[in-house]
């Protein structure tokens, strides 16, 4: 037997798996206070419709599930292997979440505020922070097209944050269509858009000259490249100048109300940042697109925005949609050796195997104020005292021959 789990996929010790416990609870709590409600949906979905989602670079990183029996003996024999399976495990929450909506809309409220933490799985090349198996943490409003929404998502998410122990961040905001007029504007074609937001998005890590350099190997129009560098370049890049570039007005002013109202919102407990290096990988976002920057650790702990198109794609009427992540593996990570989980403490009662019965009842009376674990005494107790304590126990009692339990003294 193969003891250790498949790469890229991970087992949690005890001490692990509690603190995981702990961040979702108090996520969920806190999403819950704002009238958000928690769903699940199923691991495995459509193929059709995993294909048809728009999910950028996830869509090859799918886990295929053969068809069974006869249909996948048939696609076999007929060479169809592009049709050998029908489906695949989800790459993310927000495609099974407009499937959801569309098939349970009319039982939903409108606009529909919705809790998903569930597991997800990309078929990524196994290394330090990329897993294969992973839990996404998502808060969305379906159904309200007012970019209040943005606002709230932005304000909940942080008080999520702020709440288990990440302080000092800033998010970081942009819009897509901001980005694709200005692109347009510049005179790259409507299909040059996607190849040169990937490049911007490297604007922090390769400077202006590494994007100029990357978007000249890409065989752009050099004067289109020229007149995209000048607003890449520019120091101090502000709203005000968007539009002397072609950006869109009303993605602007869009743009500017909610930075102005999440300033607000935040009164400088955390930070609030336009970046027109923020481009988000996801094919579907549509409006403004958001991220979460670690000040205190270093990178992206959190990132969403408006996909208006995804759920339209499906259903031909276009529904109004926004959403936010929280990245739970991330900030997992971080706080392994920071947060403080507030659990009952812990005791052991250490039994003789006749007294189990005794032993039972007794747990039932310590259950209000404590973990208690039942425990078969060994011969040498100071051993198992010093071992118990090891493992995490802070008490322990015994009972003596005069049927009363009694609290035993740990090191």
């Amino acid at each position: 037997m193969k003891i250790k789990s498949v790469d890229g996929m991970k087992d949690y010790l005890p001490k692990e798996t509690a603190l995981r416990n702990f961040l979702i609870s108090e996520i969920v709590d806190t999403y819950k206070k704002y009238g958000y409600q928690r769903i699940t949906t199923p691991i495995v979905e459509s193929a059709e419709n995993l294909d048809n989602s728009d999910g950028g670079d996830n869509l090859r990183l799918i886990y295929r599930i053969l068809k069974r029996g006869d249909k996948l003996e048939r696609a076999i024999k007929s060479e169809k292997f592009n049709e050998l399976s029908d489906l695949g495990l989800r790459y993310d929450l927000t495609l099974p979440l407009a499937r959801y909506y569309l098939n349970n809309s009319a039982n939903l409220p409108s606009p529909f505020k919705c809790i998903q933490i569930d597991r997800v799985y990309r078929a990524e090349r196994p290394q330090k922070g990329r897993l294969r198996e992973f839990v996404q943490c998502d808060i969305d409003i379906i159904g309200d097209n007012s970019i209040n929404c943005e606002n709230e998502l932005i304000a909940v998410t942080a008080n999520a944050l702020k709440r288990v122990g990440i302080d000092d961040f800033t998010v970081v905001l942009s819009h897509r269509e901001v980005l694709r007029s200005i692109i347009l504007s510049c005179g790259f074609e409507n299909d040059d858009i996607d190849s040169v937001c990937i490049t911007i998005d490297k604007l922090d890590k390769l400077g202006s000259d590494g994007v100029r350099s990357e978007l000249l190997e890409k065989s752009f129009n050099e004067n289109a490249v020229k007149k995209l560098m000048l607003l890449l370049s520019k120091e101090n890049l502000s709203l005000d100048d968007l539009t002397d570039f072609g950006a869109n007005e009303k993605a602007v002013k869009e743009l500017r109300q909610v930075i102005e109202t999440s300033k607000a919102i935040a009164n400088g407990g955390y930070g609030i940042k336009f970046s027109i290096s923020l481009v988000r990988g996801q094919g579907y976002y549509s409006g403004i697109i958001f991220e979460v920057i670690s000040n205190e650790f270093g990178g992206t702990i959190a990132g969403g925005g408006r996909y208006d198109g995804l759920i339209g794609r499906f259903s031909g009427n276009e529904t109004p949609a926004v959403g936010f992540s929280i990245g739970f593996e991330r900030i997992f990570s971080l706080l392994c050796d920071k947060a403080v989980i507030n659990e009952k403490p812990s005791v052991a009662i250490i039994y003789n195997e006749e007294e189990f019965l005794d032993a039972y009842n007794f747990s039932l009376s310590l259950h209000e104020k404590y973990n208690a674990t039942l425990v078969i005494a060994k011969k040498k107790l100071g051993k198992q005292l010093a071992k118990l304590e090891r493992e995490g126990f802070e008490n322990a009692v015994i009972m003596f021959e005069d049927k009363k339990w009694k609290q035993l003294g740990m090191k």
